[in-house]
């Protein structure tokens, strides 16, 4: 098995196999990520989609296979090698996970101070910078329990570009807001991802993926089943378990 991962990658993926007891969750999973990319991941409830974005980020092992984040292996079991990767690597949850005895700005600052060394007053220009960028700046001395699902989640996004990540994991991230704050926090994700960044997102949200994505994935029963340019993806589906799918949202 080939270890050679080329410089304009930025996260390979090597028959990566994942279970849970008796349940395979992750089935041989091949995929290469180039740098700048965004990547919509689609599926069924089960396919794997959120275990394939918790094995990126290490927060799962993977049983055998290999994974090589910006050409570094991921290394379980060195301490040191994790805490580099997650600097790398920020992640998004579907829940916002805000500490809820902090204010906006702390919940911000909170890692690069730890993590980083950044000095306080060096992490609170960073978190207002941050927070003009998700519309919140106003916000910086406010609690979680004083926003809405919204911006609560939008201050999750400025927390996790707080450690400057070269990639975002964004795990159904919208799938726990009321339909109207959807579009609050979708325009900020499609910011980033004009700006560049190396985007994954796990989504149910087939519009956004056509708009955003360079490349839509189909994951099913485990497996990268599909792949492709959104247009050609969701125009001509070659398969019929995502034919099925597609129609299911639609019925």
């Amino acid at each position: 098995m080939s270890t050679v991962v080329d410089s304009t990658t930025a996260i390979d993926i090597q028959g990566l196999y994942k279970s849970f007891g008796q349940v395979r969750v992750l089935n041989g999973i091949d995929l290469k990520i180039a740098a700048g990319e965004v990547i919509a991941i689609i599926g069924k409830s089960g396919s794997g989609k959120s275990t394939l974005l918790r094995c990126i980020n290490g927060l799962e092992s993977f049983d055998s296979g290999q994974l090589f984040v910006q050409g570094q292996p991921l290394q379980y079991h060195n301490a040191k090698a994790m805490r580099t990767l997650r600097q790398q690597v920020g992640m998004i949850f579907q829940s916002f996970n805000l500490f809820p005895h902090l204010t906006v700005g702390q919940n911000i600052m909170l890692a690069p101070t730890l993590v980083q060394g950044i000095s306080a007053q060096n992490a609170k220009t960073r978190a207002l910078e941050l927070l003009r960028r998700v519309g919140l700046a106003e916000k910086i001395d406010a609690f979680p329990e004083q926003l809405s699902g919204g911006q609560q989640q939008r201050v999750a996004i400025a927390r996790a570009l707080a450690m400057s990540p070269s990639v975002l994991l964004c795990d159904e991230i919208t799938s726990a807001l009321d339909p109207e704050l959807v579009g609050e926090v979708l325009a900020v994700v499609e910011s980033l991802a004009r700006d560049g960044m190396t985007l994954l997102m796990v989504t149910h949200e087939m519009g956004f993926a056509r708009k955003v994505s360079d490349r839509v994935i189909f994951m099913h029963q485990g497996r990268v089943h599909e792949q492709g340019a959104p247009e050609t993806l969701f125009q001509y589906p070659r398969t019929p378990e995502l034919v099925q799918f597609l129609s299911s949202l639609t019925s």
